[in-house]
């Protein structure tokens, strides 16, 4: 008898409609945050594994060529790792009863809807509420510039920004690769992103470390973040104060002038649809960046335009959800 329900499970189980409903529990749960104050988040685990490979393979001391070497083997060992345990979670799920629970867990647990939009909700609140010093310490939780060198409308214009860039990489992407690889396509990815955010940029330390790992996150985003400012950009049909014109002229004429290849996609619908000036000069910690504007709009943007951003966020959400709905149905 358990061999029969175990096997009725096998071909019923459909991991599109799991990963549907990760996206609606999602909505609705979030990043689980008590629960993952007793035990580490999964990106927390490979986060933890990405710094002891950095700490014992990236040294001062040693050739750019043999750090870049090294880097390129940390990416092939997180990736490997990553991937079998993947196919391990899956083959769980699909052989035996209720082992999809896990799956639908770690999935929930690895798609951020509803965290980006709570994080950037606080900005707004603090923005409106409580001013400009509010503002920086909120926006400082998902943006790498330095907040103390922005102002009210640079506080709002990175609020947004974040929000539209990590719809591709945190909600679209991982939703992507789902799809097509099923778990263990959205864990490699997730520690490919993790990888690009902690080793992958362009300073000393980095430059030649982490260049797989940058590199690897772009290609992995190239589709994903076209995907996202096409639903930013259905989305901003059903929000009466956006413009889908403009959004899509925006995305098409302006992607290329960000200095990401992929994040000027998702940026410049938002910018376009909202009828406002995105990235343009800024300062990191690293130092200024003088990129060119993305949108023709007003660059004085408010707290009211991070709610209007919101709104059109949650409708990207639901064209993203709709999507897959639609290929788990077809």
């Amino acid at each position: 008898m358990i061999a029969n329900d175990s096997l009725i499970l096998t071909e019923t189980f459909d991991p599109l409609w799991l990963l549907l409903a990760a996206l609606v529990l999602d909505a609705y749960v979030g990043d689980m945050n008590r629960l993952f104050n007793v035990i580490k988040h999964p990106v927390v685990w490979i986060g933890d594994l990405i710094s002891v490979l950095d700490n014992k393979l990236n040294r001062e001391n040693r050739s750019e060529t043999n750090r870049a070497i090294r880097g390129f083997v940390v990416v092939y060992f997180i990736v490997s790792v990553c991937c079998v345990l993947g196919l391990a979670v899956s083959w769980f799920g699909q052989h035996y009863p209720f082992g999809w629970a896990l799956e639908l867990f770690l999935t929930i647990s690895l798609i951020a809807q509803r965290s980006l939009y709570m994080y950037v909700r606080k900005v707004a609140t603090a923005l409106k509420d409580d001013g400009l010093s509010a503002g920086r310490v909120a926006v400082s939780h998902i943006v790498g510039r330095d907040p103390d060198q922005l102002d009210e409308h640079g506080v709002a214009r990175a609020a947004i920004e974040s929000l539209a860039e990590n719809f591709g990489d945190g909600v679209v992407a991982p939703v992507f690769w789902y799809v097509l690889f099923g778990f263990p396509g959205l864990l490699v990815y997730k520690a490919v992103n993790t990888m690009d955010s902690m080793i992958g940029h362009k300073s000393d330390k980095y430059k030649s470390f982490g260049c797989t790992a940058a590199r690897l996150d772009d290609i992995l985003n190239l589709i994903p973040a076209r995907l996202a400012g096409l639903w930013i950009y259905l989305g901003s049909f059903f929000l009466p104060t956006s413009s889908p014109l403009n959004s899509l002229k925006t995305m098409f004429r302006d992607a290329k002038k960000h200095r990401s290849p992929n994040a000027g996609w998702p940026e410049g619908a938002m910018a376009g649809a909202l009828g406002i000036a995105l990235a343009g000069p800024r300062k990191y910690r690293e130092g200024q960046a003088n990129d060119p504007w993305i949108g023709e709009g007003r660059a004085r943007v408010i707290a009211k335009d991070i709610t209007r951003a919101l709104r059109l966020y949650v409708i990207a959400c639901l064209v993203n959800a709709a999507v897959v709905a639609a290929i788990a149905i077809v």
